[in-house]
Order: C-alpha cells, then structure tokens, then sequence
C-alpha cells in the first residue's frame, strides 16, 4: 500500500466476528474489504452481501486468498483451532496481519507463530480489543497519568450472559477454544497486564462448570466449557490481580467491572454503562465522567472498540509503527488462561514459567509475588 490508498483487505473467515469486522472496516475511512475467504457457502454468503461490493473476490479456502495477491493485509477471526495453521501460511506472505483472540489455542501454537513471525515484514496485531473501549482507554490514561498512584491490585469482573453459538457450535469444546479462561479470559488477562505493567509469574484459580450447556450434546457429546472462575495472578513486583466470571449472570447492569487501586486512590470502569470513576483517597474525593469516543462511526457488538483497533491498526501501518498489541500481549493472555485451567485441573498455584516452557528468573521475583507485601518490609 502506497500514499493514501485505500487499505485492501482480506477476511479470513466470515461467521460472527468476521461480519463484525466487515462492518467496522466499512465504517473506516481508507479502508475496504475486497476478499473473502470461508469454508461455509452460508457465511460467504453473508459476508458478499455485508461487503455490497460485485467485485469482491471470494473464496472457500484461505491458502487461495493468501495467493490471490492485491491485498495489503488479511484479518483472520476463524474458530480458535484454526488461527494456527492460518497464521503460519499468512506469515508466508509480506501482508499486514491482524488476528482475532486468541491468539493460538494453545501455548505451544501461539510460540510457533512468534518464531515464524520473527522474519515477517508485516505487522502482526492481535485482537484484543476490549483495551479500546472507551471507559477501559479512559481508565488506562488515568491509570498510566497517576491518578491511583503506585498500583497494587487490580481487579475484573465479567458477568454476563452464556457463550453464544458459533459455526458447528467449535466453541462448545475446550480441545477447539483452548477452554473458556482461553477464549473468553485473554481479554481481561491482557488487561490485567496491561495495568499492572509488570511480569506475571504465579496463577491460582478455581472454577467449573455448573450451570451452563449441561443439557446440550454434539455428536452424543457434552460440552466441557467453564462457566465461571475466580482466576489470582501474581507479578514479579509484588502487585496483584483478580478476575472474577460468571457466565450465567444476565441480570446485572454491567458486563464488565474493572477496578485498580494504588497507593493514593482507586479507579473504575464500568461497561456498557461507560462510566468512569476516580478517588482519592487523601479527602475521599470522587470524580465520575460518562465517556464516549467521538471518533467512533460504528459501535457494533464491542461499543466501538473494533472500530477503534481498525483505527490504530491502519495508522500503523501507514506510520511504519510497531503494533500497539503485538504478539507477546497475545502469548501471554494465552499462557495466564492456559495456567488458570492447569492450576483448576491440578487444584495448586502454576508459575507461568511452566507453562512458557521457561526457566524461572531467579528465587527473588517467584517469591516476591507470593510473599504478602506487608511481610517484605
């Protein structure tokens, strides 16, 4: 892509997330669809008619899209267990790449993609978007400007309604997800990264499946997706954070709850609500604001976040910048659910040095942050 040209994308996949993300790019100035690519007749159907455009090129399978050439970058948001294959043909090619979350379903798939991506001139962004939504941006400037000082803990909440159904219901099975703290818990562990800005070292959590697709069964099979989970996680400098999921919470007003709280105040977002809350704890002051984004011409399923990404992934590329969430942020809200699943399967604390497959840095920064702060002054 050269000048102002318009940004030429390809979609790889075209169920929910890929509509969503043909919506959006429609939205986005400097930017089009000009292919698809999806092994369903239905979903390429919905995805030519979303596009509206009669020389939209389509196809059934990626490897010819990737080949068709005349494209500046191709968004993949194919089932969990495909991203793998799809990425490591993808960075074949010199195009742009941004990849729905997960990044891989597995830990294992998710490195293999960072080694390939090693000589790939493009750039490689993960979707983790729920970072754009405008009261979580909002909460990342405060946080970043001081506003709760040093931070100490932070702490999500996700109640919500159950997994939606997908294409051949892939997300029902943990073996295609990666399992629920995977698919659905990247988000807010990237997040937890995000405003902790520190290491993760140490997972502990609890969780099951107890209310939900219980009563379903694929193939004479019943699904083996959590529906809720208290996750801990520990970084090297001591700080904390805590996620806490239900997926059989539809009456509540918020999805999604985040606090951080430092050592001179407290901050908040809520969503969809898209409020801001900041206080202070030297006179108990809160300061409250509604927060919306301007620049978003299209809400969609995500309250503009998606729109958003588009934004700043497009000026990446024109700028020549590296992405603003790249391949590690991807490996690791992988490997923090990856370990969250292992430390409920195996009822203990899991480092995520096992899990990377890494060599702990040393006793100083595992001990730190299991050691209570308090006991290390």
């Amino acid at each position: 892509m050269t000048g102002m040209d318009d940004l030429r994308y390809g979609v790889i996949g075209t169920g929910m997330m890929g509509l969503e993300h043909i919506h959006n790019i429609a939205a986005v100035d400097g930017a089009r669809v000009t292919a698809i690519a999806d092994p369903s007749e239905e979903s390429r159907d919905a995805a030519v008619a979303a596009v509206g455009d009669p020389d939209l090129r389509v196809f059934a399978d990626h490897r010819d899209l990737l080949a068709a050439g005349d494209l500046d970058a191709v968004l993949v948001a194919t089932p969990n267990m495909t991203h793998h294959p799809i990425l490591m043909d993808a960075l074949n090619t010199d195009l742009h790449i941004l990849v729905e979350k997960p990044l891989c379903a597995t830990v294992e798939q998710c490195q293999e993609v960072v080694a390939a991506a090693e000589h790939h001139d493009g750039i490689v962004w993960v979707g983790l978007e729920y970072r754009y939504m405008p009261p979580i941006a909002r909460l990342a400037e405060e946080v970043a400007g001081g506003a709760v000082g040093d931070v100490r803990m932070v702490a999500i909440r996700e109640h919500r309604f159950p997994f939606l159904v997908k294409v051949d219901n892939w997300n029902r099975f943990n073996r295609n997800s990666g399992g629920t703290l995977v698919e659905k818990c990247c988000h807010f562990f990237d997040l937890m990264n995000l405003f902790a800005d520190d290491r993760p070292v140490r997972v502990l959590a609890s969780g099951a499946q107890d209310v939900n697709h219980l009563d379903e069964a694929y193939d004479g099979e019943v699904p083996d997706i959590l529906d809720n989970a208290y996750v801990i996680v520990e970084y090297a400098g001591g700080r904390r954070a805590m996620l806490d999921l239900c997926l059989f919470a539809e009456g509540g007003i918020n999805e999604q709850e985040i606090t951080v709280t430092g050592d001179v105040g407290k901050a908040e977002a809520f969503v969809p609500e898209g409020t801001v809350r900041v206080g202070t704890r030297a006179d108990r002051s809160v300061r409250v604001e509604q927060v919306t984004d301007a620049r978003v011409k299209y809400d969609g399923l995500h309250h503009g976040s998606s729109y958003l990404e588009h934004l700043d992934f497009l000026a990446a590329i024109r700028s020549g910048s590296q992405p603003a969430v790249g391949l590690r942020d991807g490996l690791l809200s992988v490997a923090m659910g990856a370990a969250a699943h292992r430390s409920i399967d195996e009822g203990r604390p899991v480092l995520l040095s096992e899990i990377l497959g890494e060599q702990p840095p040393g006793p100083d920064a595992e001990s730190q942050a299991a050691t209570p702060r308090a006991a290390t002054t």
